[in-house]
């Protein structure tokens, strides 16, 4: 009988090393697939993020050159207003100039009328 619980124990431990390997390459499997599922997912996301950019890109650049045209029209009426201001001062600079060294090299001292008038009592 001990030869026989001895045959039984060994065939126990027999397949317990074989259920441990079985164990085993099913942690290996989930683990690879775990893996493969996260590598999967990062290039989706890149994928996505890709093409979000791209939508990003061309949708900046439709409503950015209603902009640049915005821009440029404003920065050409500016530069038309600076023309218009610079030959305003060249036709009338000399006397604009005449007329302020006339009225600073001319005094006329004038009493204020708050200085004439009689206290308040």
């Amino acid at each position: 009988m001990s030869a026989q619980n001895s045959k039984g124990i060994q065939t126990l431990l027999d397949a317990e090393r074989e259920a441990q390997k079985i164990v085993q390459k099913a942690r290996e499997y989930r683990s690879k697939r775990v893996k493969d599922a996260k590598n999967e997912a990062q290039k989706e996301i890149e994928e996505y993020r890709r093409k979000k950019d791209e939508e990003f890109k061309e949708f900046e650049k439709k409503h950015t050159s209603g902009n640049k045209k915005a821009e440029e029209d404003a920065s050409k009426d500016a530069d038309e207003q600076v023309k218009k201001i610079k030959e305003a001062g060249n036709n009338t600079g000399d006397k604009v100039i005449d007329e302020l060294l006339r009225v600073v090299t001319e005094v006329k001292p004038e009493i204020p009328d708050r200085v004439n008038a009689p206290p308040k009592a």
